[in-house]
C-alpha cells in the first residue's frame, strides 16, 4: 500500500513537472513572437530611414549642382557689369553754372541771443492700411535742427530811446523767431520699407522734412526759447549800455501787434 502510494505521488509530481515545462515553453514562444514582430517594425524603420537620407542626399546634390551652374552663368554678368557701370561712370557729376543771379540784399541789424539744437523722429507713410504690404511705403527719419531767436534791432528807432533823470529807458522791439532749419549733414532716413508692387516715393522724404522742420520749431517755442531769448537779450543790453556809462538802464519791451 504504501509502494502504489508513493508511486502515484512520484507521478503527480512528474505531471506536475512537465506541466510547467509546458507553460514555459509556451511563455518562450509568445516571447519570440513578441521579438519577431518588434525584429520586423525595426527593420522598416531603418529601411524608412535609409530611404529618406537618399533622398534627402539627392536633393541636396541637386540644389548643389544648379547654385554651381548658376554662379557660373552669374558671375561673368556681374563682372560684365561692373565693368560697363565703370565705362558708363554711373557716379552723379554735379556742376554749377558760372553764373549767379542776385535777387536782393539786406542790411541786418539781429541780435541773436539764443539757439537751439534739437532732434526729432518722423514717420511718414503713404499708401498704408490693409493694402501697406503690397502697395504701401514707410519711412522713418530723424531730424537734427537748430531753431534761433532774438531781437532785430533795426526795428529800434528814435523814439524807443530817451534819458530821463540820468536814467537810460529804451523800448525794445518783441523777440522774435529768426530762423529754423534742418541739418542736413546730421538728418537722414534710419529706416524705409516699401510694399511687394510699390515703388519709393519720391516726395515722401520731401513731406518728412517739412514736418520735422515745422516740429522743431513747435518744441522750441514750447520749450520757452522766446521767454529764454528775452531774458538773454535784456542781459547783454543792460551790460552793454552800461559799459557806454549808463549806470542805470531800464529795458521795456513793445507790446506785441
Amino acid at each position: 500500500m504504501f509502494y502504489s502510494l508513493k508511486v502515484k505521488l512520484d507521478s503527480y509530481e512528474i505531471f506536475i513537472y512537465f506541466k510547467h515545462i509546458a507553460i514555459f515553453l509556451r511563455m518562450v514562444g509568445k516571447y519570440n513572437e513578441y521579438m519577431n514582430e518588434n525584429i520586423k517594425e525595426i527593420r522598416k524603420t531603418i529601411i524608412l530611414l535609409a530611404f529618406l537620407a537618399v533622398f534627402f542626399w539627392g536633393v541636396i546634390s541637386v540644389v548643389n549642382a544648379v547654385r554651381n551652374v548658376t554662379n557660373s552663368v552669374v558671375e561673368p554678368v556681374d563682372l560684365l557689369s561692373t565693368r560697363a557701370a565703370g565705362f558708363m561712370n554711373t557716379t552723379p557729376t554735379i556742376i554749377a553754372q558760372p553764373q549767379t543771379i542776385i535777387r536782393e540784399v539786406s542790411s541786418l541789424a539781429r541780435l541773436e541771443t539764443i539757439q537751439y539744437s534739437l532732434e526729432k523722429v518722423i514717420t511718414a507713410e503713404a499708401g498704408g492700411g490693409d493694402v501697406g504690404l503690397l502697395f504701401g511705403d514707410k519711412l522713418l527719419f530723424v531730424a537734427h535742427g537748430r531753431v534761433v531767436a532774438g531781437i532785430d534791432l533795426q526795428k529800434l528807432t528814435e523814439d524807443d530811446v530817451s534819458i530821463r533823470e540820468g536814467t537810460l529807458y529804451v523800448t525794445l522791439p518783441q523777440v522774435e523767431i529768426f530762423s529754423y532749419t534742418l541739418d542736413n549733414d546730421k538728418s537722414y532716413v534710419y529706416d524705409r520699407e516699401t510694399g511687394l508692387f510699390s515703388k519709393a516715393d519720391a516726395n515722401l522724404e520731401t513731406l518728412a522734412r517739412r514736418t520735422a522742420q515745422d516740429e522743431i520749431l513747435k518744441a522750441a517755442l514750447e520749450d520757452g526759447i522766446l521767454e529764454l531769448a528775452q531774458v538773454n537779450a535784456e542781459n547783454y543790453l543792460v551790460s552793454f549800455f552800461r559799459s557806454l556809462g549808463y549806470p542805470d538802464v531800464v529795458l521795456e519791451f513793445s507790446e506785441q501787434d
